[in-house]
């Protein structure tokens, strides 16, 4: 078998009927896959994103003093002031240390095996 046999076989394969197909039976699988595709892993992607923002903007908005809070930064802290004016919050990190950060750097609350081992020490 020389070279230009082996080369052109897989494309003669690859010509379908002699009489042409139309270009509605090539594409039709693609559509399908894609759509069967979008609707169930994209579609329901989106949706638990979007859930999650709204949640996130909540915990963000019913922020107040005394919630224990993470930052996105790992750092743990009691949130002291909020800010509307600036959104920011100011957190106390240690007995007299205190940060001001953005209130958008909040990760979220604590849980609560963390207070437990915070209210043991």
């Amino acid at each position: 078998m020389n070279t230009t046999t082996a080369l052109a076989h897989p494309l003669f394969l690859l010509q379908g009927s002699p009489g042409g197909g139309s270009i509605l039976t090539l594409l039709l699988p693609w559509v399908l896959i894609f759509g069967i595709f979008y609707f169930l892993v994209i579609r329901p992607q989106q949706r638990r994103q979007k859930q999650q923002q709204l949640e996130r903007d909540q915990l963000l908005k019913a922020l107040k003093p005394g919630d224990k809070v993470i930052t996105s930064g790992g750092i743990y802290g009691t949130v002291v002031q909020v800010k509307e004016k600036d959104d920011t919050v100011q957190l106390r990190i240690a007995q007299s240390v205190s940060i001001e950060i953005l209130r958008s750097a909040i990760a979220g609350l604590q849980s609560a095996d963390v207070k437990d081992v915070e209210a043991a020490k």
